[in-house]
């Protein structure tokens, strides 16, 4: 008779923990109301990862960004530096004053150093 009483009194429990959480007192009674800081802190702490997920791909994107930018940059840097190379040299400077009708000459002899006592 015990095993009987015991099965009844589990099932009134099943049947009124059902009944309550379908009512919904159950949640707003117990099981909230008792961990509702928890709850909260639960709610900060998802919060709070969300943002610092979408803020760790902000940088990523930068950085990579960035990282292309730089690569474009060097890259553009040693043309440049390759074109001045060449523009400097005295043959090309020769030239281009020609072409250009500038009253320039050319020096036949090698510049040399003026001493002063004093």
């Amino acid at each position: 008779m015990t095993d009987t009483g015991d099965k009844k009194k589990k099932r009134e429990k099943r049947g009124s923990f059902m009944k309550e959480l379908l009512s919904g007192s159950m949640i707003t009674e117990k099981i909230i109301l008792k961990n509702l800081w928890y709850i909260f802190l639960l709610t900060l702490l998802a919060a709070i990862y969300i943002g610092n997920r979408f803020h760790a791909e902000k940088i990523t994107r930068e950085t990579a960004g960035l990282q292309k930018e730089l690569k474009d940059l060097r890259a553009e840097s040693l043309s440049t530096s390759a074109d001045l190379m060449y523009v400097s040299r005295q043959s090309e400077v020769y030239k281009l004053v020609r072409e250009r009708g500038l009253k320039l000459e050319e020096l036949k002899i090698p510049p040399y150093k003026l001493l002063v006592d004093k």
